[in-house]
């Protein structure tokens, strides 16, 4: 009898303990599923916001364009009227 309940008590603990850390496991799969979600989010973000920086660099890149192609023509234009100036006198 006392061999049943020291087996008994053996297999009481011994599935207590298994319960402690299937616990244990969930939780911390649940932290590290969180984790990676959270890493995934942040890697997201990064990626759009350094395709937002592309973007304003090209857009500041041909404003620079345009502002360089207008000053040459009116420097072009400048030229000319000099040009004509310089000539008529």
């Amino acid at each position: 009898m006392k061999k049943v309940a020291l087996t008994a008590l053996v297999l009481a603990l011994g599935l207590a303990a298994c319960e402690k850390k299937t616990a244990t496991t969930v939780d911390n799969n649940t932290v590290t599923t969180e984790t990676t979600v959270a890493a995934d989010t942040n890697v997201a973000v990064d990626a759009a916001n350094s395709a937002d920086n592309a973007l304003d660099a090209a857009g500041a890149a041909t404003a620079n364009a345009a502002a360089g192609a207008a000053n040459a023509t009116a420097n072009g234009l400048n030229a000319t009227a000099n040009a004509v100036a310089n000539t008529a006198k």
